[in-house]
């Protein structure tokens, strides 16, 4: 019966790093649509967000199941509930994908990203989907220092957030009042992918270690 329980949980943890990747695709697809105006994928990425929302439907239920059946204690307790948080922060970045791709296809056949803003948001989807791809690493490997680093990267999503925001508040922002509202929310999005990650990374070091790293660049 423990065997099978154990077996359960590994799958859980398995089915977590594939969502992880299946977030990647997502946040990729949805920088492909914003920069290249490419309303086909935009329309795949949000169709595509309800599978995303099913997979934590599912996960978060046999999470569920486990506390119910099972009597989970220490370092499986906390996986069981990390799990339950991590899959809420992948179907937030799920969400958060998709609300690109809805601002990339609103603006269709226009680009949704000024000239002027394009390098940075690259940087920003870059530096989302190796937030990401670490976090899946890690929660795969277990391993603490890159779980801690994520929080280090983080630092530089949010300056290219303020370096964004000087952009658009200076006198030479040239593309109205619009482009200025998308812009600032998709740096938002961004933002908050990244945030999503850094969360997770901290979920993973208690599970690890039974200690959540504290401070303001954790949220929780």
């Amino acid at each position: 019966m423990r065997e099978t329980y154990h077996e359960e949980l590994d799958q859980v943890v398995n089915d977590l790093v594939t969502m992880t990747a299946s977030v990647r695709v997502a946040v990729a697809d949805a920088t492909r649509a914003l920069l290249d105006a490419d309303l086909r994928v935009a329309e795949r990425v949000i169709a595509d967000d309800s599978r995303l929302d099913a997979m934590h439907t599912e996960l978060e239920e046999r999470c569920f199941t486990l506390l119910a059946r099972q009597a989970p204690v220490a370092g499986e307790l906390r996986t069981i509930v990390a799990a339950l948080r991590m899959v809420f922060e992948l179907a937030r970045m799920g969400d958060l994908a998709a609300h690109v791709a809805k601002i990339a296809r609103l603006r269709y056949p226009e680009h949704a990203v000024p000239d002027t803003l394009v390098a940075s948001f690259s940087r920003m989807a870059r530096l989302a989907d190796e937030m990401i791809a670490s976090a899946g690493r890690t929660l795969h490997e277990r391993n603490v220092d890159e779980a801690t680093a994520l929080a280090e990267n983080d630092e530089e999503m949010d300056e290219l957030r303020r370096d964004q925001f000087r952009v658009l508040l200076s006198d030479e922002w040239a593309h109205g009042v619009e482009k200025a509202v998308d812009a600032a929310l998709l740096g938002r999005y961004y933002e908050r992918i990244a945030d999503h990650a850094v969360a997770m990374g901290r979920r993973i070091i208690y599970v690890i270690t039974g200690e959540a790293p504290q401070g303001e660049q954790w949220p929780a």
